[in-house]
């Protein structure tokens, strides 16, 4: 019988096995793939791998079941195989690993952003991880291996998921940078005290950069910490004699890596009882944000109860602003407040929109609300965009997860690190002075930040949901889908309120149609936006041409007088980039003077 798994690691180094993936991809299986489906369908190559880790001297077999989450199977349309797919992957391993050796069920990050960089709660995460180890306990592992964490909450909701389902022995191992923090931004020192106080009984670092980085972290770790510690890079003897007891590979290692940190490990005895040193926590000075009226001018506006309008500018494609400088310029001498930039239109060249935004906020002196999408954007990309632009006297963000009103021609594949909500977190610790990681910079920013609102969702609850998870977040204002039916609005905004979320400053956007196809295009191809069936028709027989421009501004500004007493702002579209029919839409609020 085998002898228990903490009881073997206090007398001496176990070798665990390496990367399961490279060794699938080696033997012709497209990274497209969903891995962990291997152990139903191709089981005899997944104990192959498995197989050849043992012949060069792993004791310790981890599960085929790194990406077996509900959340990440779901992008393969696997998701109600979460429990089929882990008793596999288990069972494989057993199957290889004998009386002999452990099996470790591998459990990877979620693949998701937590709150608050993401809308995914804590609850959900730690549901999604204790399916999967209730599977892998199921089917008998040895230990769980909760490996390559970034973010240090989501480690801890999977630790508490273990915890939940027995009393396996965890090892939470994190993933670091060159400075040896994790890409969030925890340092090895905070990840370690906070693992070992939430009851993790090994702690490490797997899958991260460079050894010398790795021994660097694990020296730190160290020093504070009495708990085993684990590493599994591609080398071992330093690790050994920096403290480390569960040691292995990771992407890219081999069985030949394992053969040599076999050696290893037989050269080497374990080292006495560490001595910790006592190292001062680190102290966060939080700056308080500055009040809203004192961000910008659009922000002094809504404090003091104004009604706001701004008009739409959209970066032109090619490098050259000029036609985008005259229409600032011209909206500016009509009295518009500030002008909107919307990001990632469509899928030609154009400029971006926080270059655009500089040169009309530099050159013509409007104030600007950039609109800013997460989408193919990483976190820390984002955190640099940010500190750029409030450097280049940019004030005030519309955080979305996406510009839906934008459209790709193009077939292609987003990708989303973070959400709105994460970016509303992200802009919420720059203006206190802090990263993502809660690292002080030194400096503070004072955005005033908005978010999306739209009251057509198919799912207002949801909706409502994210709303209050943004405001929470730290959002200043909220701008809403295209606008063509205000009745569904004030029901709307009826239900924002008595979800208790009525506070923030409302901006409604206005659309003025140009014809019945326009009508069509926005009630058929936008998301999020939806024309009554009463602005079909009086656009159906306006037809086209000027007549059907006409019929467009007479709705939009009759919608914009009923909107004034509904919401606090208004942020008109320049359709085809005929900035004086967003002027003229203005106008209704005062038909005797400028905007």
């Amino acid at each position: 019988m085998r002898e228990p798994f903490l009881a073997k690691l206090e007398k001496r180094i176990i070798v665990c096995d390496g990367a399961m993936g490279t060794m699938l991809y080696s033997k012709g299986i497209s990274f497209i793939r969903c891995f962990d489906e291997l152990n139903l369908s191709m089981p005899q190559l997944v104990k192959e791998v498995h197989l050849g880790y043992v012949k060069a001297g792993a004791e310790v077999i981890e599960t085929n079941t790194f990406g077996a989450s509900r959340l990440r199977l779901e992008k393969f349309n696997l998701g109600d195989k979460v429990r089929e797919i882990n008793l596999a992957g288990a069972r494989l391993a057993r199957e290889v690993a004998g009386d002999d050796f452990h099996v470790a069920g591998s459990v990877g990050p979620l693949g998701v952003r937590l709150e608050p960089l993401g809308s995914t709660s804590f609850d959900e995460a730690r549901q999604a991880f204790r399916e999967q180890i209730e599977a892998l306990a199921e089917a008998g592992v040895d230990l769980i291996v909760i490996e390559t964490m970034a973010d240090l909450n989501e480690a801890h909701q999977a630790l508490l998921a273990a915890q939940d389902v027995g009393s396996l022995p965890v090892v939470v191992q994190m993933t670091i940078q060159d400075d040896g923090s994790t890409p969030t931004g925890t340092l090895p020192e905070e990840f370690t005290r906070q693992l070992d106080a939430w009851g993790a009984d090994l702690i490490g670092v797997n899958c991260s950069v460079g050894p010398a980085a790795v021994l660097e972290a694990l020296e730190r770790m160290a020093a504070v910490t009495q708990k085993k510690l684990s590493a599994q890079p591609n080398y071992a003897r330093r690790f050994i004699q920096a403290g480390a007891r569960l040691v292995g590979g990771c992407c890219g290692t081999t069985p030949d890596h394992i053969r040599a940190i076999k050696a290893a490990v037989r050269s080497l005895t374990p080292q006495p009882t560490r001595t910790m040193v006592e190292v001062a926590t680190r102290q966060v000075r939080t700056l308080e944000p500055p009040p809203i009226e004192q961000r910008s001018r659009l922000g002094e506006k809504l404090a003091r109860g104004e009604f706001p309008v701004l008009a739409e500018i959209v970066p032109p494609k090619g490098s050259d602003p000029t036609r985008e400088i005259e229409g600032a310029q011209y909206l500016l001498a009509q009295g518009v407040d500030a002008v909107n930039i919307p990001d990632g239109t469509g899928a030609t060249a154009r400029m971006s929109a926080l270059m655009l935004a500089a040169i009309l906020q530099q050159r013509v002196g409007i104030e600007v609300l950039l609109h800013y999408s997460s989408r193919d954007r990483n976190v820390l990309t984002i955190q640099s965009d940010f500190l750029g632009a409030y450097a280049l006297g940019l004030r005030n963000i519309l955080a979305l997860t996406r510009d839906t009103a934008q459209y790709s021609t193009m077939l292609e594949s987003a990708v989303f690190e973070v959400d709105a909500i994460g970016l509303v977190n992200i802009l919420n610790n720059l203006n206190r002075g802090l990263d993502v990681g809660a690292n002080p910079l030194g400096t503070q920013t004072g955005f005033l930040i908005g978010v999306g609102l739209n009251p057509y969702a198919v799912d207002v609850d949801e909706e409502l949901r994210r709303f209050e998870f943004k405001i929470e977040a730290g959002a200043n204002l909220a701008v809403t889908q295209p606008i063509f039916d205000v009745e569904r609005l004030r029901q709307f905004l009826g239900g924002v309120a008595s979800a208790g979320l009525g506070k923030l400053p409302v901006i409604a956007s206005l659309w003025p149609l140009t014809s019945f196809r326009n009508a069509e295009f926005m009630n058929n191809e936008v998301p999020g936006v939806s024309v009554p069936p009463t602005v079909m028709e009086r656009m159906r027989k306006a037809d086209t041409g000027e007549r059907a421009r006409a019929e467009g501004l007479k709705i939009a500004r009759e919608m914009l007088v009923e909107l004034r007493g509904l919401v606090q702002g208004v942020q008109i579209a320049a359709p085809f980039g005929r900035y004086a029919l967003a002027v003229e839409v203005a106008q209704a609020l005062n038909p005797k003077a400028e905007v």
